[in-house]
């Protein structure tokens, strides 16, 4: 049976969303109806009232260095969630908002998968209620505000070939990431620009960043669009579009409020890119459940070496919050991966008979890739257990192998079937993960914020990443001194690389150590106060392979759509 078709037989038993809202004590009069199964939350009035409530645990969940096809954090996220919920507590599930750019491309939809899955799932895929359009627009203002501003006799004296900002879109096109614009003569001075995708963009990281509405308008005045003809840096502020873009942004600000597949509340809030921005949803969300759960689960994008490092260093530095216990998903399949058994060509998939292959010598290799990652991990003093995302066809065997190599890195493991089974496939995961969330530990940052941006970065290469050292472009050298001139030290670094490898290199796999990573360029995200080292070859636009997604998505004469998500 399909995801599809299983989530279209669970529609029939969904609640309706006031129903959800209730069950978290969130009054009628603070929600905004998208029909009967969607709605956004007045977060401001809901966390007035809450301020004195006592704070639910956080749990993020992470993950090994995934395959192309994804190795199953989402569903074991909801199954978590679905499993606390079987124990009787109150627990909410905080996520992100799905890029059209994955749901048409290679991956599919992001709303898990068998009976583990967010509802209604095909809303949530497609359109859900306007977020990302709402950050597609506001950045696409201040592009047309800045071109505005240069063309009537360019007051500013911004310097249009220092213009920094690009234009983003939710669909993977490679077509647009370099481009001529204003070739019409008349229209501006031709140049070349590109696009981005839209998570990309860094209104969608200052969005999951802010708080409210006051700290919003802070952020987008001081991004930096450009640089003046004498290199004096220009701010969004300076080009006056940032109340038009708060305008465009006010309901963006208030988190969605669906429901997994067992009837378990789940937030969905803004959604930046895990190997280009910081890959997690917003403090927003996180807060308000905290304020009305005993459990809080959350995920964080791509493996721990991008989306946990950066929920850490990041989110819950300026949040201000820790989580509890951190859970590392992995499967059988990934480790073989890792571990040599095949190989997965990009934008193409490959026969269960091939990765389901009994393999022990692969998998004990491609172990050294987990444990890395709960070494990483361990390193920020949260505990940390490993979800064995079992698949059908994973051999007995194999498990019982990777279950003792686990216990042998000191560290606590437990099957998840939650695609097959839903909560109860994850209830035993549920019941640890709620054990170890109530140990007192006290989260530890592996850099000081103060710390010189080289240093920062490279204290995340060695400890991170185990490259034995980093080497920066002559640009990136430039900008770094340029950024600590102007703006001081005081940023956490957001490294953006490939999601492929624990290295810069997406060839290589397991857990490479003693290489050279390659800082090429530096950008500076000034309004999501961080700065970006940009590591070996990363597109901040996707493109379709040669089998997209959208291919196999169709909906019929009656309504009823299909596909793969």
């Amino acid at each position: 049976m399909k995801d599809i078709e299983i989530a279209r037989a669970k529609r029939a038993e969904m609640k309706k969303i006031r129903e959800i809202a209730q069950s978290l004590g969130i009054r009628e009069e603070e929600l905004t109806l998208y029909g009967d199964y969607i709605a956004k939350v007045d977060f401001e009035s809901v966390l007035r009232r809450k301020a004195d409530s006592k704070t639910g645990k956080l749990i993020v969940v992470t993950a090994t260095t995934p395959t192309p096809l994804g190795e199953g954090k989402t569903v074991t996220s909801i199954g978590l969630t679905q499993g606390i919920g079987k124990l009787g507590k109150r627990v909410v599930l905080c996520i992100r908002q799905p890029s059209l750019g994955p749901v048409f491309g290679i991956k599919g939809g992001a709303s898990g998968g068998g009976y583990s899955q967010v509802l209604p799932m095909e809303e949530f895929n497609l359109h859900f209620t306007g977020d990302m359009y709402a950050v597609n627009t506001a950045h696409n203002l201040l592009c047309a505000m800045t071109e505005a501003s240069v063309f009537h006799k360019n007051p500013l004296k911004i310097d249009p070939q220092r213009i920094k900002l690009r234009r983003v879109t939710d669909i993977n096109e490679r077509a647009l990431r370099n481009i001529i614009i204003a070739v019409g003569g008349k229209d501006g001075i031709i140049r070349e620009t590109g696009f981005d995708i839209t998570p990309a963009s860094e209104i969608m990281a200052i969005l999951g960043l802010s708080v409210s509405m006051k700290e919003l308008k802070e952020r987008l005045t001081r991004i930096i669009i450009g640089y003046t003809y004498d290199g004096e840096p220009v701010f969004a502020g300076d080009i006056k579009s940032v109340g038009a873009m708060a305008v465009l942004l006010k309901d963006a600000m208030r988190p969605n409020l669906i429901q997994t597949i067992e009837g378990q509340p789940v937030f969905v809030h803004t959604g930046p890119f895990g190997n280009i921005a910081h890959g997690n949803s917003s403090i927003i969300a996180d807060k308000l459940a905290l304020g009305l759960s005993d459990y809080v689960v959350t995920e964080a994008g791509f493996g721990a070496d991008l989306g946990l490092e950066k929920f850490i260093h990041i989110k819950c530095r300026t949040a201000g919050y820790s989580p509890s216990c951190i859970v590392i998903v992995t499967s059988i399949r990934s480790l073989k991966m890792h571990g040599g058994a095949f190989r997965i060509p990009p934008g193409k998939t490959i026969s269960d008979d091939i990765m389901f292959q009994k393999n022990e010598d692969a998998l004990r290799k491609g172990f050294s890739n987990l444990k890395t990652h709960i070494e990483n991990t361990k390193l920020f003093g949260i505990p940390v257990i490993v979800a064995i995302n079992r698949f059908p066809k994973d051999d007995r065997d194999e498990i019982t192998l990777l279950q003792n190599l686990i216990a042998d890195c000191d560290t606590e493991s437990e099957l998840s079937e939650a695609f097959a089974k839903g909560g109860e496939g994850a209830v035993n995961l549920a019941r640890k993960v709620t054990e170890l969330a109530e140990k007192n530990t006290e989260l530890k940052f592996l850099y000081d914020i103060k710390q010189p941006i080289r240093e920062k970065i490279e204290i995340l290469a060695h400890n991170i990443y185990r490259a034995r050292e980093v080497s920066y472009s002559k640009s990136a050298e430039k900008e770094i001194e340029n950024i600590e001139k102007r703006f001081g030290t005081e940023f956490p670094v957001c490294v953006a690389k490939t999601q492929l490898s624990i290295s810069d290199k997406p060839e290589l796999k397991g857990s490479p150590s003693g290489y050279t990573f390659n800082i090429g360029e530096i950008r500076h995200s000034n309004g999501a106060g961080f700065v970006v080292p940009v590591a070996g070859e990363i597109s901040t636009m996707p493109g379709l392979g040669s089998k997209p997604a959208a291919i196999n998505i169709d909906i019929s004469d009656e309504g009823i759509i299909d596909g793969i998500f």
